[in-house]
């Protein structure tokens, strides 16, 4: 399980975060959308332990991030939109690095299958700064999901992937999830979105506006019809012309 609660942080005067709150359960997919600026991916940093909050707790599979991170990272599994792989390694050598720094039982047999999984099979003695980025994408998911991780993270998953890569990795997405396992995903595709997630949070300046179902959302927004880049335009757009929550009129 991802819990996040009454998440803050600031960078001087700014508030990225403010305030967030929210759950992925056990055998569940969430999608976290939000337009540039409005604090997903500070949010995502903050579950990632990669920055520490200013106030409130993240807790991974139940160990918080902050106090017990070793154990709350051994439960997580990160995708980010910009993967960093060593370029000198063959992507043989950084998924059998990852094994023994995640000390994944049969790990040899495990990255083999995920190799292969992800297409990646042929290319896995050559250098990693000869893949495309499609192929380091789709390596990047292999060492994420090579120590089944209780709880999976990805931003901006389908960035480089060609349309079978993309719809592989949305049905990884689903059986993960299927599996028991906590599945967050943040992702400027409304289709991806809406095929693959269970609930969808939208942020706007720092703050979640809206969650739920697409059943609920439709309710929300009063469109039964609506699919989901309406109903996000819609929020947004209202949550654009209230004043951000930290709003002092006195000095406007």
């Amino acid at each position: 399980m991802i819990e996040v609660d009454a998440l803050h942080k600031r960078y001087g005067a700014l508030r990225a975060v403010d305030g967030v709150a929210f759950t992925v359960a056990r055998g569940e997919v969430v999608a976290l959308l939000g337009p540039n600026g409005a604090g997903k991916s500070t949010t995502i940093k903050c579950i990632t332990g990669l920055v520490r909050p200013s106030a409130g707790a993240v807790r991974l599979d139940g160990f918080d991030v902050v106090s017990q991170g070793d154990r709350a990272k051994a439960a997580l599994g990160y995708v980010p939109d910009r993967p960093y792989l060593y370029p000198k390694l063959t992507g043989r050598e950084l998924v059998r690095f990852i094994g023994r720094l995640r000390r994944v039982p049969d790990a040899e047999r495990q990255a083999e299958r995920w190799l292969d999984a992800f297409a990646l099979t042929e290319a896995q003695n050559a250098l990693i700064e000869t893949y495309s980025h499609g192929m380091r994408q789709r390596l990047t998911f292999v060492t994420a999901l090579l120590h089944d991780p209780r709880a999976l993270v990805v931003d901006e998953p389908m960035v480089g992937l060609d349309p079978r890569a993309a719809r592989q990795v949305r049905d990884l997405l689903r059986r993960h999830a299927e599996r028991g396992r906590a599945v967050l995903l943040t992702t400027h595709s409304m289709d991806v979105a809406e095929a693959v997630a269970d609930r969808v949070l939208v942020m706007h300046r720092g703050t979640v506006v809206a969650g739920g179902s697409m059943t609920e959302l439709r309710r929300a927004v009063g469109r039964d019809d609506a699919d989901l880049e309406a109903i996000f335009l819609q929020l947004t757009e209202e949550a654009q012309r209230s004043p951000p929550p930290w709003h002092d009129e006195s000095v406007a």
